[in-house]
């Protein structure tokens, strides 16, 4: 594909250079959401178990403090 940017026009190799670092600007945008969702999930799952083992605020005694 590279060779055949050359042989291009400037202004059409600047289309299609351009169209490449879209693509890849997008792949990576796409790959750190990716990336960011599963920690949520992962963080979302680890709180979730530990609520279940300590119960929820509202199921624990209220207590004096003092």
């Amino acid at each position: 594909m590279n060779q055949l940017i050359h042989h291009l026009s400037p202004i059409a190799r600047w289309a299609v250079e351009s169209q490449q670092r879209s693509r890849r600007n997008a792949m990576l945008a796409s790959t750190s959401l990716t990336q960011r969702r599963s920690e949520r999930v992962e963080v979302e799952e680890f709180l979730a178990a530990k609520r279940d083992r300590t119960g929820t605020p509202a199921n624990r005694p209220v207590t004096a403090q003092g």
